[in-house]
């Protein structure tokens, strides 16, 4: 059993900037691919990152290519997903999921640990 807890989301203004944490603890093996997803009320889950175990391979949604950039810290057993030049659009709730033993993917059927979302209000 893994846990994922995301944190960092909170209401920022247009042009602004946040970076969002995800933790991992419990069952831990390092070869995890790390996926940041986005939900809004009534829309399906959108795929918007994802960094592979070893931290050499990233994608990006075309939403989020030029704005948004996903690192780790493997010591830390944490993702990061540093968001710039905010939009409205991009308001959601932020989730992190792992997936083992296997490349990074957009669809998230194959992630198997998932994280509860930490809010992102863009608002002036």
């Amino acid at each position: 059993q893994m846990d994922l807890v995301e944190s960092g989301g909170g209401l920022v203004q247009p042009g602004g900037s946040l970076k969002l944490s995800c933790k991992a603890s419990g069952f831990i093996t390092g070869d995890e691919a790390i996926g940041w997803f986005r939900r809004v009320s009534g829309k399906d889950r959108e795929a918007i990152s994802c960094i592979s175990r070893s931290g050499d391979i990233t994608t990006y949604a075309d939403s989020a290519k030029g704005r948004f950039t996903v690192s780790r810290d493997s010591a830390e057993n944490t993702v990061y997903l540093q968001l710039n030049s905010l939009k409205p659009e991009d308001t959601a709730i932020y989730v992190c999921a792992a997936r083992l033993f296997g490349p990074c993917d957009s669809s998230d059927r194959v992630y198997v640990y998932w994280g509860h979302g930490t809010q992102v209000t863009v608002s002036s």
